[in-house]
């Protein structure tokens, strides 16, 4: 997926040289076809969302035939590569991972074996954070937090 994200913004960065006028009235398209599947996978289903300010959303997926959840950061506009989080950790297993970048759609895919789990996730985009704790908890009510630094 990495590599996949680097040719997108390398593909992106020669239509910006091309011509700003022809990007600008073209529609922007790598960001609005996004989505957590295409990101994740076809098997995960979206349990969760938050929104990273106006800029994006960060999503917590779920895969049941696997017990694996996935986060994904996805900007609402794609355009010059930005900072761009996603990550995920199962406080009881100590399970994390995270990827960050310059990316211009979407940060991700991240996963961790999360079935039968409490969930901390997150994302950001720019200088917005967003932190999910206590997530898919039963009757534990989740926590947002949402920084603009």
């Amino acid at each position: 997926m990495r590599f996949s994200r680097s040719v997108l913004a390398a593909a992106g960065a020669l239509a910006l040289a091309a011509g700003a006028t022809t990007a600008l009235a073209s529609p922007a398209s790598a960001a609005p076809n996004t989505t957590p599947q295409k990101v994740c996978g076809s098997a995960y289903k979206t349990v969760n969302s938050a929104p990273v300010g106006t800029l994006g959303t960060v999503y917590l997926t779920y895969n049941p035939a696997n017990g694996k959840n996935c986060v994904t950061t996805i900007r609402n506009t794609p355009g010059t590569a930005t900072d761009t989080a996603a990550w995920i950790y199962i406080p009881d297993t100590d399970a994390y991972d995270q990827d960050y970048g310059k990316y211009t759609s979407y940060a991700g895919p991240t996963y961790v074996y999360g079935k039968g789990h409490c969930v901390d996730w997150g994302g950001q985009i720019r200088n917005v954070y967003v932190q999910i704790t206590g997530s898919n908890c039963a009757s534990l009510k989740e926590q947002r937090t949402t920084t603009v630094r």
